[in-house]
């Protein structure tokens, strides 16, 4: 037997699926909660749910987690310095190690002004080595000539072991700040996405699986493992993307919508005569807009884990915690702290402060955290907190502050990854209204009943009413993902309004994740569609991450070398190339998109011959029959499990 086996690994949970790669059927499946910070238990127990004589005939791995998405969605990657080069940003960066120092090129890559002071960045660099995980590196137009930025990057190599990204390695397209952010993303996931690949191969390792393997990407392509660990930026949307694949796989459809309902996040994405619809910007996740090239999608953070919390009204989202139902399985004493949970001051109540919140210590008391690194005061709250759930006035009783004193520094806490957060959820909504009950419905309803106290309605009405809530929103996002032209808040008015206007839509719409079945009915009310649940549709990603194909895209521009020039620039990942005419330029630009593209296949088994490849060349303008610019593309399709 040729078998392929599966694995997605998201916010809640590990799945794992075998497939006959003859003809792509589901031979078995298995699901196991995600497991934190110590994700190799989770795989393995989802992993140990298959049938060991398959695991035996397994020749084909591939993988897909949502951790980075989750993880930029929350804001909880891990520190990284910043150097930029010829420029500042003024917008919004998510990182506080940031150095700015003089040089940068033109859009032509002439070099704008000498490389700036390097002894700042040797200051910058020791100073921050400590604090951070990794470093990235953005010169102006550092696409058009990345040796300022390669420059900085040797001398942070010579300087310390940790990671360097460049700008330039990304993306070819123009924008500084984009470019910026999506370098700065990719050094702030490097440890997240290692620690993921490193958990699957110890499993395989364990387990004796002998196989290729491979990780999906986020425009549903699959890569080498080592490639992935390079640019972990481009796994960004990987569960999405395999779950869009996953999803037409299993419905046996070439052109359908999808709503993955995940732990975190709600991901909604179309695929079109087979391939997944590709964005024609970068991936946008949360408030980040990147310049990674991704299956084109909405996403929300609303998920079956995100935090429902009061502060006037009832609050859904964004941050994800753990179920109160599914944490009382573990520890059954947070049924009795919900019986005795005091009341809290709706005037001071946050999404942390809150009366059916809890904290659990993330294992750092033992050896997976260096608690050397938190703060005086974190230490103080840190301390106050066990490995059994603690209350917000169990923290204040043992420190003897006010919650208002401490509740910045819990927040750190679970952004560092030192503490978890546990709370009401749309999980624990579906164990009061009995539309899913696999774990402790007692928690769900005490807290539900101390949450309706806030409100004017009871505990059941409350769950009946943020169940339509979340169904509304997945229907908003479905809406907003079709008509992208319109503004998605004049499209919430109209799900809002009195008179409700039916939405329909016309192409099959596919849901995966689990639960999903009790939203159908909510979503109908508002939309008219021809919704699908196929089987196996709770382990779709780890169907999907098995299904891609290794698609390879290479770009190259050429532009003339100045205003009056005769001469012409050729702008590709290698760099940047004189011409003294423009064909000169033309003819090596295609010499280097076929080259480029014919290797890289073959480093997978794939030649030419075997594979689908498309040559696109754009040209803009023109000066008599020269064009003012021609942007040349390359993409290949091809299929790793044929040469297996």
């Amino acid at each position: 037997m040729n078998l392929g086996l599966g694995i997605d690994t998201g916010g809640t949970y590990t799945d794992a699926v075998i497939m006959d790669l003859e003809d792509g059927s589901i031979i078995d499946s298995n699901k196991s909660l995600t497991t934190y910070p110590d994700l190799i238990k989770g795989i393995i127990n989802s992993i140990d749910g298959l049938k060991a004589e398959y695991l035996a005939n397994v020749r084909f791995t591939s993988v897909s987690t949502t951790l980075a998405t989750n993880t930029t969605l929350e804001d909880k990657g891990y520190p990284a310095g910043l150097i930029l080069i010829g420029y500042n940003i003024s917008r919004k960066i998510p990182t506080d190690h940031i150095l700015s120092i003089e040089g940068g090129h033109d859009a032509d890559g002439n070099e704008a002004e000498p490389l700036g002071n390097l002894k700042n960045v040797k200051d910058f660099v020791t100073m921050n080595q400590r604090k951070v995980s990794s470093f990235a590196v953005s010169s102006y137009f550092g696409v058009r000539n990345p040796e300022h930025e390669l420059m900085i990057k040797e001398m942070i190599q010579e300087l310390t072991d940790l990671p360097v990204v460049c700008g330039h390695e990304l993306s070819m397209e123009l924008g500084a700040y984009e470019r910026t952010l999506t370098a700065l993303l990719n050094a702030q996931l490097i440890p997240v996405i290692d620690q993921f690949i490193r958990s699957v191969r110890s499993v395989m390792q364990d387990k004796n699986i002998n196989s290729v393997l491979m990780m999906m990407r986020c425009d549903g392509s699959l890569v080498r493992i080592e490639e992935a660990l390079k640019k972990p930026v481009e796994s960004i949307f990987s569960g999405p993307a395999a779950s869009l694949l996953g999803a037409a796989h299993l419905a046996g459809l070439k052109e359908c919508l999808t709503i993955d309902v995940g732990g975190t996040s709600t991901d909604i994405s179309m695929i079109l005569d087979g391939m997944p619809a590709i964005s024609s910007s970068g991936a946008v996740v949360g408030d980040w807009d990147t310049m990674v090239k991704a299956i084109k999608m909405n996403t929300s953070a609303i998920g079956g884990d995100s935090h429902v919390w009061m502060k006037e009204k009832a609050h859904i989202g964004p941050n994800r915690v753990i179920p109160l139902c599914l944490c009382a399985t573990e520890f059954p004493s947070i049924v009795r702290k919900l019986q005795n949970a005091e009341k809290i001051s709706s005037r001071i109540m946050n999404d942390i402060i809150q009366p059916t919140t809890f904290f659990i210590s993330n294992g750092a008391k033992s050896h997976s955290l260096p608690t050397s690194e938190l703060e005086v005061e974190e230490m103080e709250i840190f301390d106050a907190i066990t490995d059994e759930p603690s209350s917000i006035s169990d923290i204040a009783s043992k420190t003897n502050k006010h919650a208002l004193m401490f509740e910045g520094i819990l927040r750190k806490l679970i952004q560092k990854r030192y503490v978890k957060q546990v709370g009401f959820t749309p999980t624990d909504v579906l164990h009061v209204t009995g539309a899913y009950t696999r774990w402790d419905s007692s928690a769900s309803m005490l807290g539900a009943s101390i949450l309706s106290e806030y409100t004017s309605m009871e505990p059941f009405d409350l769950c009946a009413k943020l169940k339509e809530d979340v169904a509304r929103e997945i229907v908003l996002n479905l809406i907003a993902h079709c008509a992208d032209k319109v503004k998605k808040t004049d499209l919430e008015k109209i799900l809002s309004g009195t008179e409700l206007m039916k939405f329909t839509i016309k192409t099959p719409v596919v849901m995966v994740g689990a639960p999903v079945a009790p939203y159908l009915k909510d979503m109908k009310y508002f939309i008219d569609a021809d919704i699908r649940l196929p089987q196996y549709h709770e382990v779709g990603n780890a169907v999907g991450a098995l299904v891609g194909n290794v698609v390879y895209r290479e770009e190259v521009l050429i532009r003339p070398a100045g205003s009056g020039s005769s001469q012409y620039l050729l702008f590709s990942e290698k760099g940047r190339q004189m011409f003294d005419d423009y064909q000169g330029a033309l003819d090596m630009a295609n010499s280097l998109v076929n080259s480029t593209v014919s290797e890289y296949m073959s480093g997978y088994g794939l030649s030419m011959d075997n594979v689908r490849f498309d040559l696109e060349c754009n040209n803009i303008g023109s000066i008599g029959t020269v064009p003012l610019e021609t942007k040349i593309v390359g993409v290949a399709v091809g299929s790793p499990k044929g040469v297996i």
